[in-house]
């Protein structure tokens, strides 16, 4: 069980804090990094959120106020320094936050993770880490209603709904237990309008990533056991798409739509590397399997960012490994 005391009193004790999250940025991020803001505000405090990447375009709804930057030092690091407290939202690994990882890692303050991600770094001076929670905006509610350290209302309960409905694949992932859709029904009560929040997250695309999404889609292959899909994006496909690296988000579940799959898998080229997205279903760790390459997440769904490979070499690769966490027949 979380300590919520514990951070309670750091809130307490701090008069300014730095809120930041991992690079590009999803609704559960964004979601606590704003609600984690307005907590703030309500209790006087000083609030500043730095990035490393941009606010997705159909996040920008969250951020009703253009309160987050994106990383600049000659503009940020002084106002980083004098904060009294950072903390780390939904990453449990300093490395997540690139470009910020010198500016707050080499820093004295106090530093606060709270996360739902399995294997956490030691980066911290306090961790409310809990892999049980749908969401880290499942744990900011938890924590509100647990220690009442501000009352609960509808600027709150909209990102908290944004973090929890999208890190739950709206309510159909293992995580969503009845508390789950108890909290859904107490945020719909305040006044959240889910079709509403459900249109400006996913039905309020460019033409660009439909575009992209049926490149990835026309290229998707299954391996020799039928079991493992896999879908790939290369830098010449994002480039004539005009799509974004953020409008990838989700494309690797279509991999797991097709009958008898076990595992997804997505390949997205970067400028100096490979993303690989996994999803699985059932007990299948693929947590356990990013891992292997340098990644981590949940056990059905898992991410790793590889620099300097080659495509088609990682593809192989990790197709080979994938094979060994398929159920035995």
């Amino acid at each position: 069980m979380l300590d919520f005391a514990k951070l309670k009193l750091v809130i307490e004790e701090n008069n300014s804090f730095v809120l930041t999250t991992h690079v590009n940025p999803d609704a559960d991020a964004i979601g606590s990094e704003i609600a984690f803001s307005i907590l703030l505000k309500k209790l006087g405090k000083e609030v500043l959120i730095v990035n490393h990447s941009d606010i997705p375009y159909y996040l920008e709804f969250l951020d009703q106020d253009k309160i987050i930057r994106k990383y600049d030092p000659a503009r940020d690091d002084e106002d980083i320094n004098k904060a009294g407290a950072i903390i780390f939202l939904d990453l449990n690994q300093l490395d997540r936050v690139r470009s910020l990882q010198t500016i707050l890692g080499q820093n004295d303050q106090t530093k606060v993770c709270i996360d739902h991600h399995q294997n956490p770094e030691n980066f911290v001076d306090y961790s409310f880490i809990d892999t049980d929670y749908s969401a880290t905006g499942h744990i900011i509610y938890n924590f509100i209603k647990q220690t009442g350290i501000v009352e609960l209302d509808l600027e709150l309960a909209l990102p908290i709904y944004a973090a929890i409905v999208t890190d739950t694949g709206s309510f159909r992932f293992e995580r969503t237990t009845p508390e789950v859709h108890r909290i859904a029904a107490e945020l719909l009560e305040l006044g959240v309008n889910p079709t509403k929040i459900y249109d400006k997250i996913y039905d309020r695309n460019r033409s660009s990533k439909l575009v992209l999404l049926g490149e990835a889609i026309s290229s998707i292959r299954l391996d020799e056991t039928k079991q493992i899909a896999y879908m790939k994006i290369t830098q010449e496909a994002l480039t004539n798409s005009g799509a974004e690296e953020s409008e990838v988000d989700g494309f690797v579940n279509y991999c797991l739509s097709i009958n008898n799959v076990q595992i997804g898998l997505l390949f997205f080229e970067l400028k100096n590397g490979v993303k690989v997205s996994f999803r699985s279903k059932g007990e299948i760790p693929v947590n356990q399997l990013a891992e292997k390459f340098k990644g981590g997440g949940h056990r059905n769904a898992a991410g790793a960012r590889l620099f300097d490979v080659d495509l088609d070499t990682i593809i192989k690769e990790v197709l080979s490994e994938a094979k060994n966490y398929l159920p035995k027949k």
